[in-house]
């Protein structure tokens, strides 16, 4: 099917003449990334049902009114709210498992590709005008819509469902066709679905589905913290995971050994990346989704969060030709969307940059990026000989996690790379003892680590329920204060509101300690001074630490106090 050039379908309509389309061209080039038709809109050359007609034409599709439609509460049913609001597309007819859609977009076929995976149907087109699809979304879905504690409910009251998962999770002879037809039941993909979306909406990292002896909890994690979602009945714990795993191309038939895979979506115009992790327990099988959603972080060094202090000396020495940069932290703390940020911005064509990571989280363009897989060999250590052999000029190592890895990485930074890693420890100075520890000699600390970054997560304060509070006597013993200390100064929390779920938080923020190796840190690394001693010595130069930090954060309604005191430790 070949498909004509939009403008050129514009003109041979009769929408517009060649000279129009000469301008509506040029106007594009100002609009890097705009659509042409959106551009013809913009500059009111055309009609919203122009433009559906002329897209109809080059898609070779059919054209609807969708705000005037009359559509069966069956057909609507087919599609929920979170999906039908997040593609923008009405479901309006559905005969012989093919579902017919109104959307103005229809170009975009990742959409179709989504809505075939998630819903199990044949996909037609029909196309709409953008005022068309919003008329029929709040006139279909404003009202009555369903949630997950309406479709749980239906779930636990259909008997037909409950006997085939119990006869397909028993534990005799598996009936592969049974499981299948069980894991593409409507309802299981429905609310398989709405989970999902709820989630990639919500901006989570994670989402648990663990099963128990007596229940089968799903559970998300937002902004670092686990809430559980009403739970599903028990028996369908195997037809959700199996659903999964069906997605994630895994073995279903197998269920004794842990699992991992990927689910690549394309949600809301945005790619979705979801890492699996299936795990046998002893009342089934226990899944992780990871959920890498590109559009939420932004590899940009201005947007990490760093104050302008901390920034403009981070920057300076990952400029540098060559030694070691490290970031630490726990798990979950940012470590890799700051590293990823540092290569963005220096990725140019002068610089070769190859990196190994485990897993692979972001594509980077113009990047070269080595998974690790253990399994076959194919350690960081083993990686990082063959990438020395490959001419880079800047390296990220996903993690030390070994003496062997680290005195590779000291070898590269002494040849002249640049080096980035990443270590588990608690503060900056701390990571010069954690090296020691692992057998790296003092001189050779000195000779190669340029700075250390340590980062902690907390959640921000919603901007919407925002208001001050008095600490408590508690409070302020954790934080080491007495009331004299905050004379003229105050705490904040947030009350809880419709816009963050009644948890008083949206969103994080980052707290970061920048311990840049001077000659005078240096001299006391040779001489094995200890921790607290680099600590103070780092201090005097102008490093800020985590806890002081989060204060500042705290005393700014940033974030709350306790959120300071469960991320960060009190120094001696």
């Amino acid at each position: 099917m070949s498909i004509r050039r939009i403008g050129q379908i514009f003109v041979d309509l009769g929408f517009i003449n060649d000279y129009q389309l000469e301008q509506l061209l040029e106007e594009q080039k100002q609009q890097p990334g705009q659509l042409l038709g959106q551009v013809a809109l913009g500059l009111g050359i055309l009609t919203e049902e122009q433009l559906a007609q002329a897209l109809a034409e080059q898609m070779h599709l059919a054209t609807c009114n969708a705000g005037e439609l009359t559509i069966a509460p069956d057909v609507i049913a087919r599609v929920t709210e979170p999906m039908a609001q997040m593609y923008r597309v009405v479901p309006i007819a559905f005969e012989d498992n093919t579902l017919t859609i109104a959307m103005c977009e229809p170009q975009n076929l990742a959409v179709q590709d989504e809505l075939r995976t998630f819903l199990g149907y044949d996909i037609r087109v029909s196309v709409a005008t953008e005022t068309g699809i919003l008329k029929a979304l709040k006139k279909y879905y404003a009202t009555g819509s369903e949630s997950v504690e309406s479709l749980v409910a239906n779930l636990e009251d259909n008997e037909e469902l409950a006997n085939a998962a119990r006869l397909a999770s028993g534990d005799g002879p598996i009936d592969l066709d049974s499981i299948e037809a069980l894991a593409d039941s409507e309802p299981v993909r429905k609310l398989l679905n709405m989970v999902l979306l709820m989630a990639i909406k919500d901006h989570a990292s994670d989402l648990h589905f663990e099963p128990f002896e007596d229940e089968f909890r799903i559970r998300i994690k937002a902004d670092g913290v686990l809430f559980e979602m009403v739970p599903p009945p028990r028996h369908l714990a195997f037809a959700i995971t199996t659903r999964i795993k069906v997605m994630a191309n895994l073995d279903i038939a197998e269920r004794r050994l842990p699992q991992d895979g990927r689910i690549e979506l394309t949600v809301g115009g945005h790619p979705v990346d979801l890492r699996v992790s299936v795990l046998p327990t002893l009342f089934g099988e226990s899944v992780v989704m990871r959920v890498l959603d590109r559009s939420v972080v932004s590899l940009d060094l201005n947007n990490v969060g760093m104050n302008e202090q901390t920034l403009s000396a981070f920057r300076e020495v990952i400029q540098k030709p060559n030694g070691i940069v490290l970031v630490t932290g726990p798990t979950g703390s940012g470590k890799t969307t700051t590293l990823y940020s540092a290569l963005n911005e220096l990725n140019s064509v002068e610089d070769k940059i190859i990196t190994t990571e485990d897993p692979v989280e972001y594509d980077l363009d113009g990047i070269v990026q080595v998974p690790i897989d253990a399994s076959i060999g194919n350690t960081f250590a083993n990686c990082l000989r063959a990438i020395l052999r490959q001419d880079p000029d800047k390296i990220l190592v996903g993690e030390i996690r070994d003496i062997e890895t680290a005195e590779i990485a000291v070898q590269a930074s002494l040849t002249g790379h640049l080096v980035f890693s990443t270590l588990h420890t608690n503060d900056a100075p701390g990571t010069i003892t954690r090296l020691r520890d692992m057998g790296i000699p003092p001189f050779l600390i000195t000779a190669t680590v340029e700075t250390i970054l340590a980062q902690r997560l907390v959640r921000r304060i919603c901007t919407h329920c925002s208001e001050e509070v008095t600490p408590t006597d508690e409070m302020l013993s954790d934080l080491e204060l007495t009331k004299e200390d905050l004379v003229d100064k105050q705490f904040y929390r947030g009350r809880g509101c419709e816009f963050c779920n009644n948890t008083g938080y949206k969103g994080r923020v980052g707290l970061f300690e920048l311990m840049v190796i001077n000659n005078q840190i240096r001299d006391m690394i040779i001489e094995n001074a200890s921790t607290d001693e680099l600590r103070d010595a780092a201090r005097e130069n102008g490093m800020v630490t985590l806890r002081d930090a989060g204060m500042k954060a705290a005393l700014s309604g940033t974030t709350t106090a306790e959120e300071v005191i469960r991320e960060t430790i009190l120094e001696a």
